[in-house]
């Protein structure tokens, strides 16, 4: 199985209506589909680029407000995935749960109307101290015409338990959109996402926000880079990068994954690391 992935580097300012925001997602949607993607992956926090809008105070909104904008940010998304015949995981929106908690969510949206979601499941400090929010409580793998996928966002991917199980569960491609505000959070998350590449011999695409939200807390810095990540094996390249952009800049890269290299290096690789898992030292979720 073939099929073409892109990246977002999203670059984050401030702005003064929903309709600005819809205009800039549906650009990098276009963009994608000019190179025949399949599936386009926007960054974490992507839709904080909303609470720059003032409020009647002329203050910028706060993070409780964020979940006012879910209805119209999963219709533009809808919308865009139908128009251009493409999948779409729309970075990370806050939404409410019915028990009135805040969750960082991951959105896969389907070309055929389908809107899938995935909870942030380990939170950082500033989440959960500044920004009170509620982790999610399970993971899901979904079913796609190009095989099974898994979106863990950020801060997840620093937990090898939880890519074991996606791969247990059959994923063969982790999406992983992040927010990073300096160089440390960037590495981090970047050489954890090679890490797990190499462990569970999975592709992972991953990207970040770029630019500046002045009004916004916590979002007046972002450091990001998108990046195809392989294993570390002889059908792909040396360092395990398939293709990143260029740190910090507003652009979209693209690559073409090959989920039979995968199956290749699983069984016939220089290292079998996901069949050479010791079960009977270690637990194992498969």
């Amino acid at each position: 199985m073939k099929f073409r992935v892109s990246a977002v580097q999203y670059e984050l300012a401030d702005i003064d209506s929903f309709d600005e925001f819809a205009a800039q997602a549906a650009h990098y949607v276009r963009n994608a589909s000019e190179y025949g993607t399949q599936f386009l992956l926007f960054p974490e926090f992507m839709t904080t680029q909303l609470l720059s809008i003032r409020g009647e105070d002329g203050k910028a909104l706060g993070i409780q407000s964020l979940p006012d904008f879910t209805e119209a940010y999963e219709g533009l998304f809808a919308g865009l995935a139908r128009e251009y015949g493409m999948h779409i995981i729309a970075g990370t929106h806050v939404v409410r749960t019915a028990e009135g908690k805040l969750r960082n969510t991951a959105y896969l949206f389907g070309p055929d109307g389908s809107m899938r979601t995935q909870a942030k499941i380990h939170l950082t400090p500033t989440e959960v101290e500044e920004w009170n929010m509620s982790a999610g409580d399970g993971l899901e793998v979904f079913d796609t015409p190009y095989g099974k996928i898994a979106m863990l966002t950020c801060y997840d991917i620093e937990f090898p338990e939880i890519v074991r199980m996606a791969r247990a569960k059959g994923a063969d491609v982790i999406f992983c959109p992040s927010c990073t505000d300096d160089r440390h959070g960037f590495y981090r998350v970047r050489y954890c996402c090679h890490a797990r590449a190499v462990e569970n011999q999975v592709y992972i695409v991953t990207t970040g926000t770029v630019g500046s939200l002045r009004r916004v807390d916590f979002m007046r810095a972002n450091y990001g880079q998108a990046a195809v990540i392989t294993p570390n094996d002889i059908p792909f390249p040396p360092k395990g990068i398939m293709c990143e952009g260029t740190e910090n800049r507003d652009m979209l890269i693209v690559a073409d994954l090959d989920l039979s290299l995968l199956e290749d290096v699983r069984r016939s690789g220089s290292v079998t690391t996901w069949r050479d898992r010791r079960t009977d030292l270690y637990g194992d979720w498969s």
